[in-house]
């Protein structure tokens, strides 16, 4: 265990699987104290247990804005404070310009913007409350850098959340809270792997397409972009703010 985020109150939403687990226990092997949250209470509950001790678990929809007030009424009276705010729910899935509904459009952009904004935006009160200086990390993507066949709108809402942080920062300037956004590549999440469909032929041929394109030569694993969430969550990085922290293997670097 280490000492990095001792003392720390942090809440990851999406904290259930994939990269938000990942981060969770990362979290918590910091020292930090975690709130994570999750639409389905059985996954919930697998997730505190695996954290360990030093985990609570809300169960909660980043779109519901009725969620989000439950969810920091809960730190608010357990803990009365924010030092670490990982907005990382969301996701999305593909589809050809062609086929893209109004349905699908709605409801990415509700889920990896809507969702983004209001989680920030109603923790804004106990960020300010940080013990020495809240860090907030938004889940990007490499893909708001690069084209994505059949991934547009997925993508555009990842560009949309650099933006945020972009913006953010200049108007909570002097507030001693920081905003960075941390954009995966290619990482082996459940998540990912379902893009491909059912098919367990189809979801390797996925994974090893994307290893193909990764001048690193492997898939990222959770953990590695859990071990850059403590970086920026961390005092390490208290002259870091406004930044796209790229953890994807060079893919887009070249």
């Amino acid at each position: 265990m280490g000492n990095k985020l001792t003392n720390k109150v942090a809440v990851i939403t999406g904290g259930t699987s994939g990269i938000g687990l990942a981060a969770a226990k990362a979290f918590a092997s910091e020292g930090a104290f975690v709130y994570i949250t999750g639409r389905r209470q059985a996954e919930l509950d697998a997730a505190v247990a695996a954290i360990g001790p030093n985990a609570t678990g809300v169960q909660a929809d980043s779109t519901r804005l009725a969620d989000l007030d439950r969810l920091y009424d809960t730190v608010r009276e357990r803990h009365g404070r924010i030092d670490v705010l990982y907005a990382n729910a969301g996701g999305g899935g593909m589809l050809p310009l062609s086929g893209v509904t109004e349905a699908h459009v709605d409801e990415t952009f509700d889920r990896n913007v809507k969702g983004v904004i209001f989680t920030v935006q109603k923790a804004l009160p106990l960020l300010d409350k940080a013990l020495r200086g809240a860090s907030v990390i938004l889940a990007g993507s490499s893909t708001s850098v690069m084209g994505t066949a059949n991934f547009s709108i997925y993508s555009a809402t990842k560009a949309a959340v650099r933006n945020l942080a972009r913006s953010w920062i200049l108007e909570l300037k002097g507030r001693n809270i920081r905003i960075n956004t941390l954009s995966p590549g290619p990482t082996h999440t459940p998540g990912l792997v379902e893009l491909a469909g059912p098919d367990a032929a189809q979801q390797q041929g996925l994974l090893d397409y994307l290893t193909s394109q990764l001048p690193i030569g492997r898939m990222g694993q959770p953990e590695d972009i859990a071990k850059a969430a403590v970086y920026l969550a961390s005092e390490d990085s208290s002259f870091v703010t406004g930044i796209e922290l790229f953890v994807d293997g060079g893919m887009v670097q070249v």
